[in-house]
This record gives structure tokens, C-alpha cells and sequence, in this order.
């Protein structure tokens, strides 16, 4: 009796080994672990207060894109026009409140009615056409990086949005998207912003919509199989049409978040950020294959490019280090999702 009682125990301990294996954000979870630990000694400021609050507010705002573009390429699919919506996005809300002094929040929802407008014809074209979603949205990219700068200059004669704390109501906009919590005690430079309490919340709400609803199982089955997802009476179109528009009120988030926490806004914003968004999606598991991924690992890998963006500078190295970082971790995050999901798959 003895002997199989501990045959039963190595079983279920070899089971929880393998299920926490086959979890995507296992190697963004240690990697970060990792990078902290690394910075927290070898630098004086990166886990003071003041560290710490610069770091998570670079990290936030990439990781709320992040997470949308995760749940996107879980969907099988690609968004190129994601850094430069979040650019657009604060443009059209500046150039509507200091140039024709249209209400500060009708001035938001039409950036959000205009964003999601851009997620649903990226989602239709791709579906409509079968056009790769990197085409598209390619395309998309270049209109919106032109509509930033041509647009916004000859409206306004110049490529930066000036003086959006003069606008009426801008304090009520500010709390909601740019105040922040002063955590500093008797340390100066202390504070979690609120694109911080925004990059959480939604990647608890994306993580719950993955595992435990039914639209998760929709976007993990288009991904996979789209065609077998058909077939059983999933909504293909309507699922990968939800997930452009999710990137793209993502990208409208964001741009508020960096609008009302900077009182400004420049027609580049954004411009180049698309491929970060899917390297810290592909760093948290998410393989470009679709179909397998996590919103967990998608704020991970955000996390860590936050950590290393802004460790390079307290380590006093060459800033252009990072690029080269990104490219290795790119790299060594795809050899190490496949090499866990295959151990895991052959585990018994």
C-alpha cells in the first residue's frame, strides 16, 4: 500500500510540473526575476522608489499595447498600425480642444468613436480580402503616419500639440488618465501613475477573458484552427473584427495615458513601437504561429523591456545597447517557447 501511495504522489507532482510548464509566461516570469535582480545590485537606483516608479511607468504603457497585440496574435493575426494609432489618437484630442474648442471629453470619445472605427476596417479588410493582416495593417500604419504629420500640420502649422492644460476641464481628464499615487515617503521621485493601475486592470480583464469565457475559447480556436473553428459554429469574423478594435481602443488608451500625463503630444508618437508590442507579446509565450499565448506573459515581457529600457541608463551604458537586447530576447524568447511547449508536450 506504502508503494502505491507514493506512485500516486510522484503522478500528481509530475502532473503539476506539467501544467506549469505548458503556461506561456513561465519564461518571462524567470527572465524577470532575473533582470531584477541583476539591476537591483549592480545599480543604486533602480529599486528605490523613485527607480522603481520610472521603470513601471515606461513599462505600462508598452504593456497595455502589448497585451491587446497578444490577444491579437493569439487570434493568429498582426497589428503594424499600433504604435502609430496611439499617436493619433492624442492628436485628434488636441487639435480638436486647442484649435476649435470642441468639449475636452466629446473631444476623447471621438478619438476612441475614430480608433475603434480604424480597429474595425483593419479586422474587415483582413477578413473580407484575405490579405495577411501584416499588409494591412502595414498600410494602415503609413496612412495614419501620414494623416499625424501632413494633417496635423496643415491644420495647425506645426507637429506638436502646445497648451493642452489651458483647456477647460483638462484637470478631470488628468485625473482620470495622468495623476499619480505619491508612494515616496521621505524619498523623492516616488509615484505609481495611473497607466500603471490601467495596465494591471486590463490584464487581469484580458487574462479572465482568455480562461474563462467563451469568447477566450474563440480566439484561442481561430488562432489555432481557424477553419475548424468555422466548421463548429465559432464566429470567426466577428472574433478577429472584436480583436482589431481591441488593439485599436488600446492604442486610444494609451495615447490618452501619454497625452494627459505629458500635456502634450508629437505626430511620432507611437511611430516604430508596433514591433516592441510584439516582441514583449512574443516574450511572454505567445507564438507568431497564433493559437497558444498569454495576457500574463504579454505585461511580463513588457515588464522586462521596462526593466532593461531603464536599467541601461542607471548602468551608465550606451543607450543603444537596448536594440541590440531586444533583438537577443526576441531571439532566445522563441527558441525557449518552443523548446518548453515541446518538453511539456512529450512530458509524462
Amino acid at each position: 500500500m506504502a508503494t502505491a501511495t507514493v506512485g500516486d504522489e510522484r503522478i500528481a507532482r509530475t502532473s503539476t510540473l506539467t501544467k506549469l510548464m505548458k503556461r506561456p509566461e513561465i519564461g518571462a516570469l524567470a527572465a524577470a526575476i532575473v533582470i531584477f535582480i541583476f539591476f537591483a545590485v549592480t545599480t543604486d537606483a533602480f529599486a528605490t522608489a523613485s527607480g522603481a516608479s520610472t521603470w513601471l511607468r515606461g513599462a505600462s504603457t508598452i504593456g497595455i499595447m502589448a497585451v491587446a497585440v497578444a490577444l491579437l496574435m493569439i487570434g493568429g493575426e498582426f497589428d503594424l498600425s499600433a504604435g502609430a494609432i496611439t499617436g493619433f489618437s492624442g492628436l485628434v484630442v488636441g487639435v480638436l480642444t486647442t484649435e476649435y474648442g470642441v468639449n475636452i471629453w466629446a473631444a476623447i470619445f471621438v478619438s476612441l468613436g475614430l480608433c475603434l472605427l480604424i480597429g474595425a476596417i483593419n479586422g474587415i479588410l483582413v477578413m473580407r480580402t484575405g490579405l495577411p493582416s501584416f499588409i494591412v495593417t502595414l498600410g494602415t500604419f503609413f496612412v495614419l503616419q501620414g494623416i499625424d504629420l501632413a494633417g496635423t500640420k496643415s491644420l495647425i502649422g506645426q507637429v506638436a500639440i502646445q497648451g493642452m492644460s489651458n483647456v477647460p476641464y483638462y484637470d478631470q481628464a488628468k485625473k482620470l488618465f495622468g495623476s499619480a499615487l505619491d508612494i515616496n515617503g521621505s524619498e523623492p521621485g516616488g509615484a505609481i501613475y495611473a497607466s500603471v493601475f490601467w495596465w494591471i486592470g486590463l490584464t487581469a480583464i484580458a487574462t479572465w477573458v482568455l480562461l474563462r469565457t467563451r469568447t477566450g475559447n474563440w480566439i484561442f480556436s481561430v488562432g489555432g484552427q481557424q477553419v475548424a473553428a468555422r466548421q463548429i459554429g465559432v464566429p470567426v469574423f466577428k472574433t478577429k473584427v472584436g480583436l482589431f478594435m481591441t488593439t485599436a481602443g488600446a492604442g486610444w488608451l494609451v495615447g490618452m495615458l501619454l497625452l494627459f500625463t505629458t500635456s502634450t503630444v508629437q505626430s511620432n508618437t507611437g511611430v516604430g513601437q508596433e514591433f516592441i508590442y510584439i516582441i514583449c507579446a512574443v516574450v511572454g509565450g505567445c507564438l507568431m504561429t497564433g493559437g497558444y499565448g498569454s495576457a500574463i506573459g504579454a505585461a511580463l515581457g513588457a515588464l522586462i523591456y521596462g526593466m532593461v529600457n531603464q536599467g541601461i541608463v542607471y548602468s551608465g551604458w550606451d543607450n543603444n545597447w537596448l536594440k541590440a537586447f531586444l533583438g537577443v530576447m526576441l531571439l532566445g524568447a522563441v527558441l525557449l517557447n518552443e523548446w518548453v511547449r515541446k518538453r511539456a508536450e512529450t512530458a509524462r
